[in-house]
């Protein structure tokens, strides 16, 4: 914990509009905004770019159609309804974030049930999601479900998912000289007597003092952390643990799908993503993954494979590689531990210049841009931007990409 003081004496004391701290989706994507909107900004990561919950997330780009399994719309589907044609612009070079070097692994997502649908079978069908769900006839499914011990209703969703590692050496890219890694982040930071937070540098002995007129955090569950050691602990957070499932294999059926089930939760997600093997990585999350935090790796694992035996009878895993990723996603503490229907950002109680912010999901991350550049004052035309950025490029490197967490861990 950093007790408020004044700067220490210093022989280079320099000034920036806003400083990011967070290498993920949420802090990339806000500093190219703030870039675009005439900022003097840099970002600044204690780790490789993407490491925890941006590359651990299954890249979907959905449109909330997986909220409304209770049979309506509702906030949180509401809220996110117009993100793919948000994203979709971006990756054409025409939307607020140029994201063309971006890869998209699938231009949709499938929805599909073993059994009857029930009353989703007139609510897919409804005006009130034309243009967001379609119900695939039997001569257009996808090779995985041309079996004819497929028995189910199958639905096609706009949603769309990215090559989450592309998706950050893109934005990385955009921003090239804007990005910075230093190491304990946390214990580097103070506030002076006026609650204002600044940074502290070591260079070769002679401190070096850096300040923004708004330090924001977008680090995950990180922020509680940033937050700590100014002595502060709003707004807070709460972490949604998870354990999701890799199942490598050598079934050549690329997948995206919700299996819906009894919950107003998908059963079984299915994601399909690149790997430096010739195996098929198939990445499994919804309900499955929910109650897998509460399994030891092993219990999972065998639910994994009871699962993907009734999904896919067809299907033989016995020579399948299974691996847990657990993860714990960031969220603003909510009532009754709710999930959050939006992005997230406020000032920090008691610290004059910082703001926190958490997307809450990789599809929100533009909204939590554009919160915090709402509450963002002008640029200041007096700050010198390139002095400022060329001091933090002589002391600090570029961070690298990280891995795919489950290729980390095959390696």
């Amino acid at each position: 914990m950093n007790n408020a003081s004044a700067p220490p004496a210093s022989n280079d004391s320099f000034m920036f509009d806003a400083i990011i701290i967070g290498g993920g989706i949420a802090g990339l994507w806000t500093l190219d905004r703030l870039r675009s909107a005439g900022y003097n900004v840099a970002l600044l990561t204690d780790r490789p770019l993407g490491e925890g919950q941006t590359l651990a997330s299954q890249g979907m780009i959905h449109g909330g159609i997986k909220y409304t399994l209770s049979g309506a719309l509702n906030q949180a589907s509401e809220t996110i309804a117009d993100m793919p044609e948000y994203w979709r612009q971006c990756l054409q070079g025409t939307g607020d974030v140029d994201l063309t070097h971006t890869n998209c692994l699938s231009d949709h997502f499938y929805m599909w049930s073993n059994s009857t649908m029930g009353k989703l079978t007139g609510f897919f069908a409804s005006r009130a999601v034309r243009g967001r769900v379609d119900k695939v006839p039997a001569s257009e499914r996808p090779a995985l479900l041309q079996n004819s011990q497929f028995k189910g209703s199958l639905y096609r969703l706009v949603d769309r998912v990215l090559d989450v590692p592309s998706l950050l050496a893109n934005l990385a890219a955009n921003n090239q000289g804007y990005i910075f890694q230093l190491d304990q982040i946390a214990h580097r930071l103070h506030k002076d007597t006026a609650n204002n937070a600044y940074l502290c540098l070591d260079n070769n002995g002679e401190p070096t003092t850096v300040r923004a007129k708004r330090w924001i955090f977008t680090a995950g569950k990180g922020n509680a952390e940033l937050l700590s050691a100014l002595d502060c602990q709003q707004p807070a957070m709460q972490l949604r643990p998870l354990q999701q499932l890799v199942v490598r294999h050598r079934h050549p059926y690329p997948f995206f799908g919700h299996c819906l089930g009894a919950d107003k939760t998908p059963r079984l997600t299915i994601s399909t993503h690149p790997t430096t093997s010739d195996d098929t990585v198939w990445y499994l999350g919804g309900s499955l993954a929910e109650k897998g935090a509460n399994m030891s790796a092993a219990e999972l694992i065998a639910a994994g494979k009871k699962e993907l035996a009734e999904l896919f009878p067809w299907l033989d895993f016995a020579d399948a590689d299974f691996s847990t990723l657990p993860i714990a996603r960031a969220e603003p503490r909510q009532k009754d531990f709710a999930r959050p229907d939006n992005a997230f950002a406020q000032p920090a109680a008691n610290i004059a210049n910082v703001l926190v912010g958490w997307p809450t999901k990789l599809t929100l991350a533009p909204n939590l841009a554009n919160q915090i550049l709402a509450q963002l004052p002008e640029p200041d035309a007096a700050i010198a931007s390139n002095a400022a950025l060329n001091h933090l490029a002589q002391r600090l490197p570029g961070p690298v990409i990280a891995p795919l967490p489950w290729e980390a861990k095959h390696d």
